[in-house]
């Protein structure tokens, strides 16, 4: 007999630990919701409210203009906007016209946007006025056949309100350029370009909805470790799986009103923020990019009840000079993911607002969260559990062979929200996953361990190991120890080249404010709190760490250029 793993102890107790997801198309969610409440709010954009009945009927009308020009089932369509309540009318349009939904990070230009039009074989795109610059020149930089041939450009200020004396009226002024009606450049608004107005004002009807469960909903591209991003292939039901899971795990309802500030683009934004609030019937109080004052001003005045986010965030909203005047009282859940969050910051979250901070972790190739922290048992910078209807274990990342609990290895996942490959990448689809025992599973690339109570904790990415003299180092664990040094904002470890031991220890840190330390007695403070191995022996103040769209701590532009500074020195000796 089978016993039962360790984690079910702590299962919250409104939840079964299977799912039955509605087996239908993502857009039914917010067709079912449109009927049910019409004059809700779907989506508010500073001052400006879109209701569910109008989110459907601008979807409805978006989707027959673009097959009125063609757009077929299947088709790929790329996304390439900051969030905001087109991002939201665009990504459900493309659904509703059966095609699928390439979400593209907004941070890209034009090298990068050209292999997603090229590797996703893309014929349409719909892309925001102050992007589309960057998206013409990677378009004029292909071959003829190889071209878009229809884009929808929209203007952001399309749907805010000019005359308001709110929140629209104090737009950061680093976000003015992204809130321009600029097309540059200007030749590129021709014949094949079309407004954003054409599309949710045209009169005519989609045609049957004919894209099912098992019929490919969204491409979002993932780095991985090596080569060009590849697009993670996910169907409706993978997508809802996680999109209902989410909505349950956080006990949502219609009530909610849910922050969403992590970019849409990116698989956690996507599917646990925007996909869970609409099949909840959530409001959406979308931010296009991280500003902690105006997400305080956000989640006092419309009363923000769940916010998932990056860790970092709660830290730069704490650290506000202005966090007094801000009424945090609504929330009722907070998680997240993408880092670690610090035990001291975790800690003030809960003695000042009763708020336990929920880890999760995931990927895109698992439709955001594969474990997640029970939110009434939380354990502080842990994975969590395996999420809802999610088998997983550790396995020697050489063997394959599961491991006991406590010993790390590579986590490894099966589960309903997993994708279906790597699109056009039959050999990288076949080495990301193993059989074991009958039971396909898709290896992570990420290393952790399992505690007595089923918690997984992660110890850090397969690629990212430090070799320093035979010694294995994890950038993860040293991070997590730099957090106890008081004057540590952020911490970024990455391993340099070193002709006697192969590679040294190096550490990026960001200085609390108002904090000074030297140098030195930090690299001090290191040795007498950390093993001679794993302890740095580098050290580098930045004022900050280079992060992507999603607010992650992009590791490996830190380590590309060590390794180039490494080279370059050899070179000159």
């Amino acid at each position: 007999m089978t016993s039962t793993p360790a984690h079910f102890r702590f299962w919250p107790p409104h939840l079964s630990r299977e799912l039955r997801a509605p087996e239908t198309n993502l857009v039914e969610n917010l067709r079912v919701n449109a009927m049910r409440y019409p004059n809700k709010a779907a989506v508010v954009f500073f001052d400006a409210v879109l209701t569910y009945g109008e989110l459907a009927r601008q979807v409805d009308s978006m989707a027959a203009y673009l097959q009125s020009l063609g757009l077929a089932k299947g088709d790929r369509v790329l996304l390439l906007m900051q969030n905001s309540p087109q991002w939201v009318v665009a990504h459900f349009a493309i659904l509703r016209a059966n095609a699928v939904v390439v979400p593209v990070n907004p941070m890209n230009r034009a090298h990068e946007l050209s292999h997603y039009i090229c590797d996703a074989q893309a014929a349409f795109a719909v892309v925001s006025a102050d992007l589309a610059g960057f998206l013409a020149k990677a378009d004029f930089s292909l071959q003829p056949d190889e071209q878009l041939r229809h884009v929808v450009v929209a203007h952001i200020g399309e749907v805010l309100d000019a005359t308001s004396d709110g929140f629209a009226a104090e737009v950061p002024t680093a976000w003015v350029p992204w809130l321009s009606d600029v097309i540059d450049p200007p030749q590129w608004a021709q014949a094949g370009h079309h407004s954003w107005a054409q599309a949710i004002h045209y009169e005519g009807l989609p045609q049957a909805l004919t894209a099912g469960p098992s019929d490919l909903a969204v491409l979002p591209y993932t780095s991985g470790t090596t080569g060009l991003p590849k697009g993670c292939m996910h169907t409706h039901a993978s997508v809802m799986h996680n999109a209902v899971a989410s909505s349950y795990w956080g006990n949502s309802t219609a009530e909610v009103v849910s922050l969403i500030v992590v970019p849409m683009f990116h698989i956690t934004g996507m599917v646990s923020g925007m996909h869970a609030a609409v099949f909840g019937g959530a409001t959406m109080v979308v931010m296009p990019r991280w500003n902690r004052d105006l997400a305080g001003r956000m989640i006092s005045k419309w009363r923000v009840t769940h916010w998932t986010n990056i860790p970092t965030m709660i830290m730069d909203l704490l650290a506000s000079p202005n966090m007094s005047s801000y009424d945090l009282s609504s929330l009722k859940y907070i998680g997240g993911g993408g880092a670690a969050m610090p035990q001291a910051v975790a800690q003030r979250l809960f003695d000042e607002f009763g708020l336990r901070f929920a880890e999760g972790y995931g990927l895109t190739e698992t439709a955001a969260p594969s474990h997640s922290n029970p939110p009434l048992a939380t354990k502080q910078q842990c994975l969590g559990v395996p999420f809802i209807g999610v088998r997983s274990m550790v396995v020697d990342p050489e063997t394959l062979l599961p491991l006991p609990q406590g010993e790390a290895g590579e986590i490894v996942i099966n589960g309903p929200m997993v994708f279906q490959g790597y699109w056009r990448c039959p050999q990288a689809t076949a080495d990301a996953f193993v059989d074991i025992e009958g039971v396909r599973y898709f290896r992570s690339g990420d290393l952790g361990r399992m505690d007595e109570d089923g918690y997984y904790f992660m110890t850090d990415r397969l690629k990212r190991m430090i070799n320093a003299s035979g010694f294995k180092v994890w950038p993860a664990e040293v991070e997590a120890l730099m957090f106890k040094h008081p004057s540590v904002a952020e911490a970024c470890v990455i391993g340099v080249p070193d002709a006697y031991r192969g590679e040294n220890v190096k550490v990026f840190v960001v200085l609390r404010a108002g904090h000074s330390v030297s140098e030195q007695d930090l690299l001090s403070w290191c040795h007498e709190e950390m093993a001679v191995y794993k302890a740095p022996r580098l050290l580098e103040f930045l004022d900050e760490l280079p992060k992507s769209g999603s607010g992650k701590v992009m590791w490996r532009a830190l380590q590309e250029q060590a390794k180039e500074n490494a080279k370059s020195g050899a070179a000159a000796t």
